[in-house]
Order: structure tokens, then C-alpha cells, then sequence
């Protein structure tokens, strides 16, 4: 089998090598000429909506897949008319738009926090007006990791948001006061089966992921539950193939969708290590038409970000739980170049490892 992958960076990387062992072998698509995948895999340098270099992928593929949710929405679907493109185009159309994402939830009965389209200054005071204060201006798109948002706490703040954001299509929603952030990572494969992993709980510093910890601590039945049934509502509504991910917020017994992720996720690295079979793994299964693989968790793990900078790599592998992965890339503030998993065999050892874990790979100042 034959695996074209639209993009090049750490997540085709770890696709490409979950494939290997199945007997897939990938192909990615990427500007420049030194990505991440394409260190371990075949690699096809271009622009995403080069014609000729799309048509090379399709002709060496025989099913293409993606790895982050930028890619051109054209591009896929000139792609799909050639050869099975998995996720579908449609779900990259809907999670690439903030607003698009967040009336799609509203449609399928996903509770959502507040929000307002904006497209003049009129509509943004408008709308703060009525959602209140704090909120978020967000750009409806290509907003990642933190970039195109702003919070607004107080009303000079709004002047500044606007002030940067404003003249663009932008999305208002109301801070919600949530107890956690979680995510739930779900696989459907091309017969409708679908799997999904535990609710994972996620610390963001900077708007970028730096801790997971799974299965969620402190987790009742019913709100694991819930976060699979709207997960199912989602991959059902979309005929979705592959790996997709939800993130929310709770407050409460409520669970709040934030927003999707048409692919494998950060936040589920985790499960290289820590579940039966990995996200990457599962999301190749997916796409190349395979059965799924069990996703449970194997005891219970903490997957911490390298941001910028890894640390010494026998200071790391210092510690016998730590499971390094590192992602072949140079150094740079705010860039994701690897990752550490470290796993206990219960949710009590983990509690009691986590405080010196936290403070063995606690980040600096990026």
C-alpha cells in the first residue's frame, strides 16, 4: 500500500513510520527540501496547490491523507477526483472556518461556549455587548497554537484587539470559566467502525500544548461517554475515515466542543506508548481500508512538549520511564521539535510521579 501524505512535519513523520510495520509505505508532499517526514519516507517538494506536483503524489499513491488541517480545501478535493482521499475534503472545508466549525457543532446538538460572527467594527461592539466580557477575537482562519486570537478582558483591551485583528473575518466567543481543558482523539475506519481512546486532559502554556495526561484523572463514566457520543455524531455526519480529534472544555458535568482536528493530534502521542494501538497506527488502518485496533489505554501516561529546544538527550533518557521521540528539526522559539512519554502502571503511581515529572520537563521562557 501506497500512503501520500499532504505535509511534512512531525505528524506525517510519525504516520509515515506507523505505516512501515503494516506494510505502508508514504510519500509527502512538502514546501522546501528538509521536512521532518521527510527524513524517514519518500518526499515530493512543492507548493500544495502545484498541479504538477499533486498529480505526482496521486500517481505514487493509492490513498492520500493529511496531516494538518491547512491544507488548501482545492487541493484535497482535486486530489479525492483522482484517488481516495481520507478525511474527506469536507471535514478539512469545516474545521478550517471558526465559524463553519461552531454552527457545524451547533447543528448536531454539541453544546459550544457563546459566540458571534464579526465582519464589521458595528458587529464586534455589538456582539461584546451581548457575550459579555472576557472573550476571545479569533480569526475564523489559520489560527494554530495560539496565533490570530486575542483575549479581552476589559474594554480597552477590545480596542486593542480590534486595533489587531479587526478588517478580516473574525469570530467572538465567550471566555467559559472551565475547570479543565480534555480532548478526546476517535478513529472511524471505511466500514463505519469506530474507536475511540480515553479523554485525555491538556495543559496549554501560551496557547501551545505542554502536558497530556491519560486516561483524565478524576473522570466519571458519564462524561466519557458523552464526549464519545458527540465524537460519533461528528465522524457519522462527515463519513469520516481516519483519526479525528475534539477539544473541550469542562466546566462542570459540561462538556463545551472548542474545536476539531481533522487528523492525529498532539495530544494523543501519548498512545505510541501508552494504548494498544497508537493514534498514527489507527489512523493508517483507517485510511488504507484496515481493521482498527483496540484503543486502550496501557496503564496510564504524561506526554510533555519540547518547545524551542530538547533538552540533553541523556538527561532525558535519565529517567527509565521516559520514552523520547525527537522530530529531526533545529531549534526555534515556539516550535514543536519533540516530545517525551513517560507511563505508570496506575493512576495512583502516576499521581505520586507526576509533581518530579512536572519538574524534570517543566519549560522556560520561550
Amino acid at each position: 500500500m501506497n500512503l501520500g501524505i499532504l505535509g511534512g512535519g512531525q505528524l506525517g513523520r510519525m504516520i509515515a513510520l506507523a505505516g512501515y510495520p503494516l506494510g505502508a509505505r508514504a510519500t509527502v508532499l512538502e514546501p522546501g527540501t528538509n521536512s521532518s517526514a521527510g527524513q524517514v519516507c519518500a518526499h515530493l517538494p512543492g507548493e500544495f496547490d502545484d498541479l504538477q506536483t499533486l498529480y505526482k503524489l496521486a500517481q505514487a499513491s493509492d490513498v492520500v491523507t493529511f496531516e494538518f488541517e491547512n491544507v488548501p480545501v482545492g487541493a484535497a478535493r482535486w486530489l479525492a477526483e483522482r484517488v481516495p482521499v481520507y478525511p474527506p475534503p469536507a471535514a478539512l472545508e469545516v474545521s478550517q472556518e471558526r465559524l463553519a466549525e461552531k454552527q457545524f457543532f451547533q447543528r448536531l446538538g454539541i453544546p459550544t461556549p457563546p459566540f458571534a460572527a464579526i465582519e464589521t467594527e458595528a458587529d464586534f461592539r455589538a456582539a461584546v455587548a451581548e457575550i459579555g466580557l472576557p472573550a476571545v477575537l479569533k480569526t475564523r482562519r489559520f489560527g494554530y497554537d495560539g496565533k490570530g486570537q486575542a483575549v479581552i478582558r476589559t474594554p480597552q483591551d477590545a480596542d486593542a484587539a480590534w486595533q489587531k485583528l479587526g478588517g478580516r473575518p473574525l469570530i467572538l466567543e465567550g471566555f467559559v470559566p472551565f475547570d479543565r481543558e480534555l480532548s478526546l482523539v476517535a478513529v472511524r475506519g471505511r466500514d463505519g467502525q469506530i474507536v475511540t481512546y480515553p479523554l485525555i486532559e491538556n495543559v496549554h502554556q501560551d496557547g501551545i500544548l505542554h502536558r497530556s495526561v491519560a486516561p483524565a484523572p478524576d473522570l466519571g463514566e458519564e462524561l466519557s461517554e458523552r464526549a464519545a457520543e458527540f465524537a460519533a455524531r461528528v465522524l457519522t455526519e462527515l463519513n469520516y475515515v481516519g483519526v479525528l480529534t475534539i477539544e473541550w472544555f469542562q466546566e462542570g458535568a459540561r462538556l463545551l466542543a472548542n474545536e476539531m482536528a481533522p487528523r492525529v493530534h498532539n495530544s494523543g502521542h501519548w498512545t505510541i506508548e501508552g494504548a494498544l494501538t497508537s493514534q498514527f497506527e489507527n489512523h493508517v488502518r483507517a485510511v488504507c481500508g484496515l481493521p482498527l485496533g483496540r484503543a486502550d489505554a496501557v496503564g496510564c501516561s504524561v506526554m510533555y512538549n519540547f518547545i524551542g529546544s530538547v533538552p540533553p538527550t541523556e538527561h532525558v533518557l535519565a529517567n527509565p520511564d521516559a520514552h523520547l521521540h525527537l522530530y529531526g528539526k533545529g531549534p526555534r522559539p515556539g516550535r514543536k521539535v519533540g516530545h517525551v512519554t513517560l507511563r505508570a502502571a496506575s493512576a495512583a503511581e502516576l499521581h505520586e510521579k507526576l509533581p518530579e515529572w512536572d519538574a524534570q520537563f517543566a519549560r522556560g521562557p520561550q
